[in-house]
């Protein structure tokens, strides 16, 4: 089978539109919210820790730009991979089509 990737997909946002990963980081996402409104004091140390997140993410991206520039034909063949890899699954298990409550 070929792989049902676009050029400007990868596996890892096919993997988030599974809707039983994308219903499972909804229902996550609600927990952490409705959490966050409920206690002020989580909500304040959520948002230094989500500062935190965002700034290392940042600087970790840039000071791995070149080393990505460098493998990305192995990325991108990796990725292929991965997506074939995914639409055997997708074949196989039916139920990764379904939201994680069904």
């Amino acid at each position: 089978p070929t792989c049902i990737c676009h050029v400007q997909e990868n596996v890892l946002q096919r993997v988030l539109q599974l809707p039983v990963v994308s219903s499972t980081c909804e229902t996550l996402q609600r927990k952490y919210s409705s959490t966050k409104e409920s206690h002020p004091l989580m909500a304040s140390v959520c948002e230094v820790y989500e500062r935190g997140v965002q700034g290392a993410g940042a600087l970790a991206m840039w000071g791995m730009e070149p080393v990505v520039r460098r493998l990305e034909p192995q990325f991108a063949a990796a990725n292929n991979l991965a997506c074939r890899g995914l639409d055997h699954l997708e074949e196989k298990i039916p139920a990764l089509q379904y939201p994680v409550d069904k």
